[in-house]
C-alpha cells in the first residue's frame, strides 16, 4: 500500500486518527485509549499485515508524553510510524502491545524504566538497566541529579 491507501483504510478503521507526512515515514497519529484496537488491526488485517515492531519509543514534550511504534510489513513492503499521546504525566500509562509483536515486551521495559510509562497488561514489567535503588526517569525532562549535573 502506498501512503494514501494507507490513510484512507486507516481511517475506515479509526475516524479519530491523524497524519502527518513531515518525515520519512507515514505518522499516525491516535490518542492512547484508541491504540490497543488500531495496532490489533494493523497486525492481524491481511491488507496491513504490520508483522514487525521494529522500534518503540517515548518522547517527552514536557507537558505531554508520546509513545512512539514503527512498524513494517515483511511481505507487502510497507512502513508506518504510530504515535500514542499519553496527557497524563502524572499517571503514565498506556497498553501493552507486547501481546501483539514480541519485540515490544523489551523496548516497553526499558521505557517504563527511563520514561515511567506503566504498559498495562505487559507480561513482565520490571527494570532492566538501573538499580533497584534508582529514583526518578532519567529521560523525562523534568528529571535532576545534581550528583550528576544533570539539571532541569
Amino acid at each position: 500500500m502506498n501512503n494514501e491507501e494507507l490513510k484512507s483504510a486507516i481511517l475506515a478503521i479509526q475516524p479519530a486518527a491523524t497524519f502527518d507526512e513531515s518525515g520519512e515515514f507515514l505518522n499516525v497519529h491516535i490518542s492512547s485509549e484508541l491504540l490497543l484496537p488500531l495496532m490489533l488491526e494493523l497486525r492481524n488485517n491481511k491488507d496491513f499485515y504490520f508483522d514487525y515492531l521494529f522500534c518503540e519509543t517515548c518522547i517527552d514534550w514536557k507537558d505531554h508524553l508520546m509513545m512512539v511504534y514503527h512498524l513494517t510489513s515483511k511481505s507487502l513492503k510497507h512502513t508506518l510510524v504510530v504515535k500514542g499521546k499519553i496527557s497524563n504525566r502524572d499517571n503514565a500509562e498506556i497498553e501493552s502491545v507486547a501481546g501483539i509483536w514480541k519485540t515490544a515486551e523489551f523496548m516497553e521495559r526499558e521505557v517504563y524504566e527511563l520514561f515511567g510509562v506503566k504498559f498495562l497488561n505487559h507480561p513482565d514489567l520490571r527494570k532492566l538497566i538501573l538499580d533497584d535503588y534508582w529514583t526518578g526517569y532519567p529521560l523525562r525532562k523534568d528529571y535532576s541529579d545534581p550528583v550528576n549535573l544533570i539539571e532541569y
